[in-house]
């Protein structure tokens, strides 16, 4: 199997582009690819569905988000269609409106890949709905990364049918309107002339039949509301307003689909000593003066406990120490660990504002010494430091 490409390499956008500009280059590519313009041509084929595939990532804000932050394996590894497992149905039974809005078959037409109008359409399997939770995490958790068990109120299997929604645990009957094919088949005008345009059944929903004797306590559906622990492996590095998919966590489908996912927003819990910046971590050091002069030893705050510094003679305020390997990890689009960043310390000296009169007296005696008192080169350098 070939390679993937860069879903925007495909459609020929830039990462930036708007949802229109997506929606513009998918029809591009979807007219110039289309089945009934190229009869017969795999690479063509290939490329129709390799287009659709990331159209169906990148026009939803959520996925291409998901995409945009770790990849491939941010949609599900293969991403929905995946080239290999999809065929032309599953593309035109998910853009068939917006196929109809260009004047293009949604699917009815192009019977040497269905068998037949109508008659080789599969059943739809529904998906559940994906569901969204936050998470708050400490610096300390993001650091190591954390197992978080959490509470979901959610769609569940009904356990009085297992899922089937039927009383009796029979099969649902085959639905009379589309005769269990889930599809109906119209006629339809389109560019390229009369097309027979297949929709989903409205009867059977796509499912391709009907349930008759319906279980009382979840009336039919096969699915209830209901709540669940969900154990969810966060990665470290990550950081605030990053979602991590967890795949098969969300609602459960009816009839036994498949279950959406679960979402997990990641919000980050502020720390009382440091600050995050990127994967730096930020400490405001705010000395005394006596330190500051003579040089000594001072305490630091780091995620894995504190840390001594050395302090030299004559510190400025506006110093920036830095202590490498202190921050957070780093991470790639695939939660690969590829560096740590580090702690930054802003040094500051604190200046006393009420003095007794020895003090008074001490600080009087030092006003006249010549090493007290700034050159020209202390004052530029002071505010080199102090403002870069």
């Amino acid at each position: 199997m070939a390679e993937k490409r860069d879903y925007y390499e495909v459609l020929g956008v830039d990462k930036n582009a708007s949802a229109d500009e997506i929606k513009k280059a998918y029809r591009k590519k979807a007219i110039q690819y289309h089945p009934d313009k190229n009869p017969g041509d795999k690479e063509a084929e290939e490329k129709f569905k390799e287009a659709a595939e990331a159209y169906e990532v990148l026009s939803d804000p959520q996925k291409r988000q998901r995409y945009d932050q770790f990849g491939f394996q941010g949609v599900g590894g293969a991403a929905g269609y995946g080239g290999a497992g999809m065929n032309m149905e599953d593309i035109f039974a998910q853009f068939g409106d917006l196929f109809e809005s260009w004047g293009m078959g949604g699917g009815g037409g192009f019977s040497s890949f269905f068998g037949g109008a109508g008659g080789g359409s599969r059943q739809r399997v529904r998906r559940g709905t994906d569901l969204r939770v936050k998470v708050r995490l400490t610096l300390e958790e993001i650091a190591t990364g954390v197992e978080k068990k959490i509470k979901v109120r959610k769609l569940v299997p009904c356990k009085d049918c297992n899922g089937t929604g039927s009383a009796d645990g029979k099969e649902g009957e085959t639905c009379p309107t589309c005769k269990g094919a889930g599809r109906v088949v119209r006629q339809q005008r389109g560019i390229f002339g009369m097309m027979q345009v297949q929709s989903e059944c409205p009867t059977c929903h796509g499912e391709g039949k009907v349930i008759k004797n319906k279980c009382p306590h979840c009336n039919g559906e096969g699915v209830v509301r209901d709540e669940e622990i969900i154990t969810i492996k966060i990665p470290a590095g990550v950081s605030g307003g990053m979602q991590i998919p967890v795949q098969g966590k969300g609602n459960a489908a009816p009839h036994g689909g498949v279950n959406g996912d679960l979402l997990v927003l990641i919000e980050e819990e502020e720390h009382k000593d440091l600050v995050r910046e990127g994967n730096d971590l930020i400490y405001n050091l705010l000395l005394d003066m006596p330190t500051a002069v003579l040089g000594g030893q001072v305490r630091i705050p780091t995620l894995g406990g504190e840390a001594k510094i050395t302090i030299t003679p004559g510190t400025q305020p506006g110093k920036v120490l830095r202590m490498r390997g202190k921050g957070l990890p780093i991470i790639d689009q695939y939660a690969r660990q590829y560096g740590t960043g580090d702690l930054l310390i802003n040094v500051g000296v604190y200046i006393p504002e009420h003095l007794d009169k020895d003090e008074k007296k001490l600080i009087e005696k030092l006003q006249d010494s010549p090493n007290i008192a700034p050159g020209s080169a202390d004052k530029k350098n002071f505010f080199r430091n102090l403002f870069g």
